[in-house]
């Protein structure tokens, strides 16, 4: 048997929405120092079949997280709370 049915695939891009930023990095992920620079990402994760979302600060310096917030729904509170 064969299934004629196919998965959607997730598709996030919408085109240019919004403002964007400034590429202040310009690629450089390492830093000289600590608490120079700082980056952020919201990450997904699939734990025990539930989607989970993981929003964390991370020092270039060291790759240390300085903060971090773990939510099942990405909505504004994820990143604003790890602030």
């Amino acid at each position: 048997l064969k299934s004629k049915v196919r998965p959607k695939r997730y598709t996030s891009y919408k085109g240019e929405v919004g403002r964007i930023a400034e590429n202040v990095l310009k690629r450089e992920f390492t830093a000289k120092k600590p608490n120079q620079k700082w980056v952020t990402d919201v990450t997904e994760f699939k734990v025990n079949g539930e989607k989970v979302y993981l929003s964390p600060v991370i020092d270039l310096f060291n790759q240390e997280v300085v903060s971090y917030e773990v939510r099942t729904s990405v909505t504004l509170p994820l990143v604003t709370d790890m602030l």
